[in-house]
């Protein structure tokens, strides 16, 4: 007969809560923003058959139209062949084209097309509302300080595809 004692790891998992230091409310907070953030586009994505990479490649289309795939690789940091399944899935559902570089015919440069900027405005719009109430509610600068932060959490190294995206240009 089996033994009815139940093994438990003996580690108490309470016993090291996280040091003084550790920013656990910014933390937490920021985990509870990005999931509400994403909440309302994910459930829209689903419907389409696509997720969060999907929406990723339409949005990084939809600020830099003609973005060439190589660009795209890099600021995801995915496989070709993660980008190539997603890319596939985009174009022929008609959300994204595709054309050849004019200057350098190996370059494949991407482009929404209208219903891929109709989706993407439609994917965009709750999480519009969500950042301008929440920035509504700062002091004047706080926009700008917010901004600066998230510029801070970015790896230094990608702050110059930020200023090529165009995304530093309040600070």
């Amino acid at each position: 007969m089996a033994s009815a004692k139940i093994n438990v790891n003996s580690t108490d998992i309470n016993s090291d809560a996280p040091s003084d230091d550790m920013p656990i409310d910014v933390m937490g907070l920021f985990y509870f923003a990005y999931r509400d953030f994403v909440g309302d586009a994910d459930a829209m994505l689903e419907r389409q058959g696509f997720g969060r990479a999907h929406h990723r490649v339409l949005y990084f289309v939809s600020i830099k139209p003609g973005m060439p795939v190589a660009d795209l690789l890099d600021i995801l940091k995915i496989t070709k062949q993660s980008l190539a399944r997603v890319l596939r899935q985009l174009i022929d559902n008609g959300y994204i084209t595709q054309k050849t570089g004019e200057s350098d015919r190996r370059q494949r440069l991407l482009f929404t097309t209208e219903k891929g900027r109709q989706f993407f405005q439609t994917l965009s719009s709750t999480q519009t509302s969500r950042i301008d109430a929440a920035i509504a509610a700062l002091p004047p600068e706080g926009k700008r300080t917010v901004l600066k932060f998230f510029v801070g959490m970015v790896e230094p190294g990608d702050r110059v595809t930020l200023d090529r995206l165009k995304l530093t240009e309040d600070l």
